[in-house]
């Protein structure tokens, strides 16, 4: 467990259980993606109103349904695609049943059952959509565009982040970093995108985030949260100027109060 607090980068840490410097944050990672995905807004590349279909053209099935010719980047950071499941839930599926490798094939094929924007539905294919996007706008994996201007800029002292067997980076979930080095990302949105005299992610962009709750959800007491399964937790509180994060087990891997935040 790690808390910032009064205004300051000294890091406060406190190990309940012993437990391996290096854990999976499960769904936490998902804020990576957004933070990412804020990264390509500001240098101008997509907004949230831009298609999916205008970035992974060259991906789509020949008879795609036709309703992912309408699915937005916001619908995807909302989890508003319109599946009527869970789809590509690595952590919850038996990966070694799907029926083809490609995971993007997978998706894209999946028939939508509502229209993009009306229906949520949590899954981590709407997250590994993202993934994709970032590679195809950069040329780069995910957890690569990252590393320089997140990671190394922050000092993580190490990450890793599963890949997919054609070697795009989940972006949904398993991603492995220290509880210190989670920790920084809530610091950066609770700077408004500043670390350290340097802009990484712009104020509008953090805004945009905060107003549309994209992963970062308010949960009271001016608390905005980001929860991931088996209990990882990153919060902070610009009123109160902190910033918890939390690695955890929890064998209730369903757990709402963790899926719903």
């Amino acid at each position: 467990m790690v808390i910032y607090s009064d205004n300051k980068y000294e890091i406060k840490k406190e190990v309940i259980n012993p437990a391996n410097p290096t854990c999976n944050c499960y769904s936490v990672a998902k804020a990576f993606t957004v933070t990412a995905i804020g990264m390509l807004y500001d240098k101008g590349l997509l907004t949230p109103q831009t298609l999916l279909k205008d970035i992974l053209k060259s991906y789509l099935p020949i008879n795609i349904d036709e309703k992912w010719l309408r699915v937005t980047i916001h619908d995807l950071l909302l989890h508003k695609v319109g599946f009527g499941c869970g789809i590509l839930d690595i952590d919850c599926d038996d990966a070694s049943l799907y029926p083809t490798n490609d995971y993007l094939s997978i998706v894209l094929n999946t028939k939508l059952k509502y229209e993009p924007g009306t229906v949520h539905q949590y899954t981590d294919a709407a997250y590994y959509l993202l993934s994709r996007v970032v590679s195809e706008l950069t040329g780069m994996n995910l957890a690569e565009f990252l590393r320089p201007i997140l990671m190394d800029t922050l000092k993580f002292k190490e990450f890793s982040w599963s890949v997919c067997p054609k070697g795009h980076s989940i972006g949904a979930t398993g991603l492995y970093i220290r509880t210190e080095d989670m920790v920084k990302l809530g610091i950066l949105y609770l700077n408004n995108g500043l670390w350290n005299n340097e802009q990484i992610i712009s104020k509008e962009w953090v805004n945009l985030v905060l107003e549309n709750g994209y992963e970062f959800k308010q949960i009271g007491d001016g608390w905005y949260a980001k929860g991931g399964m088996c209990g990882q937790f990153l919060m902070f509180n610009f009123e109160l100027d902190k910033v918890f994060a939390v690695h955890s087990y929890d064998d209730d891997v369903r757990s709402s109060l963790v899926i719903n935040i």
